[in-house]
């Protein structure tokens, strides 16, 4: 077994599809392949995949992220068809053509992998988006430093998470219990520091089983996993992409853009928010020279 397998753990049923980060003497670190989990699994309890698209977890992984994929392209069908309707109503400007402001997305990502996956999503939904991979203990610095730089709408915090397995009873509510909580935390930290009110900056933070009680008392609007379970790569990205989209005098659906994740209630949860899309009349001309 090397750097790069991909591999699933016998002893929970092959539920997760894992890709071996680091080879130790008897254990193995694994980073999961469609959820944004951190294990790690004695080497003979792992079991090398060959054919990953054939797997039950992965066929299963597909058909969701179809639907919410689907789900979010009619959803932007349905806002342009609003646009047009109002724009068309508005007697003044009858003939004119407006334009489209859509929020400015800052991604922060522990996974390489999953950066690019959520990149080719935000540049596929047409979202403006910055995108940085680092590991999850310098997100706060990074952050400090990028905030005032780039202005975002809406800021990701993401990578890896997990419940430590050797907690003591009763510490699922300590910081000390997860592998990157505080990390996360710590980044919220700063973004709210950066921007106070939750409308003028949305927070998106978490990743598998994080503390999702304590980052949103840090002050992020979304964030997981209200109930400690597996989220989807792109279960951020589903959020950042509907608040990118909602209008600024709309507060996002928060039963809508919860369902419409992979993951569901129990993997991320949020607060009212205000959305942060705008339109715009005239529509530029375009000038030469």
């Amino acid at each position: 077994m090397k750097q790069g397998d991909l591999v699933v753990r016998k002893s929970y049923g092959g539920d997760v599809l894992f890709r071996v980060e680091e080879v130790r003497s008897y254990f193995a670190v694994l980073k999961g392949t469609d959820y944004r989990l951190l294990a790690d699994a004695p080497i003979p309890d792992l079991s090398i995949v060959r054919n990953p698209e054939e797997t039950r977890a992965a066929q299963q992984v597909r058909i969701k992220v179809n639907e919410s994929l689907e789900k979010m392209r009619t959803d932007r069908e349905r806002q342009i068809s609003d646009n047009d309707e109002v724009i068309r109503l508005t007697e003044q400007q009858q003939n004119a053509n407006y334009f489209e402001m859509p929020g400015k997305v800052l991604h922060l990502d522990g996974d390489n992998n999953y950066l690019k996956k959520s990149m080719q999503l935000y540049n596929s939904m047409h979202v403006p988006a910055h995108g940085l991979h680092l590991h999850e203990s310098q997100m706060a610095d990074v952050l400090y430093r990028l905030l005032p730089q780039f202005r975002p709408d809406i800021v990701v915090i993401t990578g890896h998470d997990g419940v430590l397995k050797n907690r003591r009873a009763g510490e699922i509510y300590s910081l000390a219990s997860y592998k990157n909580s505080q990390n996360f935390v710590n980044a919220v930290r700063v973004a709210r520091d950066y921007e106070k009110n939750r409308d003028g900056l949305i927070v998106i933070a978490g990743a598998c089983q994080s503390h999702f009680e304590a980052l949103l008392q840090a002050g992020s609007n979304f964030a997981s996993s209200p109930g400690r379970i597996l989220i989807h790569a792109l279960d951020p990205v589903y959020i950042a992409i509907k608040a990118s989209y909602t209008s600024i005098r709309e507060s996002i659906n928060l039963q809508d853009v919860i369902h419409g994740t992979i993951s569901g209630i129990d993997g991320v949860g949020g607060i009212e928010t205000m959305g942060r899309y705008r339109i715009g009349l005239p529509k530029p001309k375009v000038t030469s020279g």
